[in-house]
């Protein structure tokens, strides 16, 4: 009995430790991320003011993620199965189940604006610099939707690539497992005629949960797929578009399933519902 207790007294206090490192790893990344954005904020204001230079939203937040992710010693890979060209404009679909998907997005080789929750809105400077760089929507509302929806298709008229989070938001309870796509990203694929990348984004959900959020150290990985062609696709095709976007994504992600929980069967995300 007195191993047991001193065995168990043991692991609650590394328990403890871990948790007040990981804590502390936390404040200390949001510190890292706050002050990249101020000494980024006066270079963000080019293209705010100067809306031809949108390009230059997208090499920012690629230089944002380059120092980020080593500052706070998160290491990271990035794979693309396929060359992208950069004269070509594409939406891109990633999972999402973290509130980090958004800063690693930040190393799309392609620049890109974002479509995201207009509560980012709210936040000081941060907001102010989001909503006149990408594009927001309120998806409680259904005019925010259609405006949304408006934007993104001018977005594309003018030369910008998207990236569109098709499940709507972190809304799948049981990561990895992604909730339903919404159709809005692959209508507007369609109507625009240009590609549908999907991209996988396995680790996020175990280094950064959404509740609660305390930072996990382990390397970061994002897989762009080769792009799904729309060319000579009708609306009509916008739910096999969806589907088969969200297949590519949910086989990649089962690939991964094995490094989540090496114990539990192929297929099953057990981890999931332990963490």
């Amino acid at each position: 009995m007195r191993v047991r207790f001193g065995c168990t007294f043991a692991t609650h206090q590394h328990a403890l430790q871990m948790n007040f490192l990981r804590k502390l790893h936390t404040a200390y990344g949001f510190v890292v991320f706050t002050l990249l954005f101020i000494l980024l904020f006066p270079f963000f204001l080019i293209p705010i003011f100067f809306k031809s230079q949108f390009q230059l939203t997208g090499i920012l937040n690629r230089w944002w993620a380059r120092f980020l992710f080593p500052l706070v010693f998160l290491p990271y890979e990035v794979e693309c199965r396929t060359k992208l060209d950069p004269r070509k404009q594409y939406i891109f679909c990633p999972n999402h189940a973290s509130y980090l998907d958004i800063a690693v997005m930040g190393f799309n080789p392609i620049n890109t604006i974002f479509v995201g929750k207009s509560e980012v809105e709210k936040v000081p400077l941060f907001g102010f610099m989001y909503r006149r760089l990408h594009i927001t929507v309120d998806r409680s509302k259904l005019k925010s939707k259609f405006n949304s929806l408006k934007r993104s298709l001018k977005a594309i008229d003018e030369g910008k690539s998207l990236v569109i989070f098709p499940e709507g938001g972190i809304m799948t309870k049981h990561p990895p497992h992604m909730t339903d796509f919404k159709v809005g990203a692959f209508r507007v694929a369609i109507e625009k005629q240009i590609p549908i990348v999907p991209v996988t984004i396995p680790y996020n959900w175990i280094i950064l949960p959404d509740r609660p959020m305390i930072l996990h150290r382990r390397k970061i990985k994002l897989i762009f797929h080769e792009p799904i062609e729309t060319e000579g696709l009708q609306p009509s095709d916008s739910d096999s578009l969806k589907e088969q976007a969200y297949k590519i994504i949910d086989t990649e992600l089962k690939k991964h399933e094995m490094s989540w929980n090496p114990q539990s069967p192929k297929g099953d995300f057990s981890l999931a519902n332990s963490m």
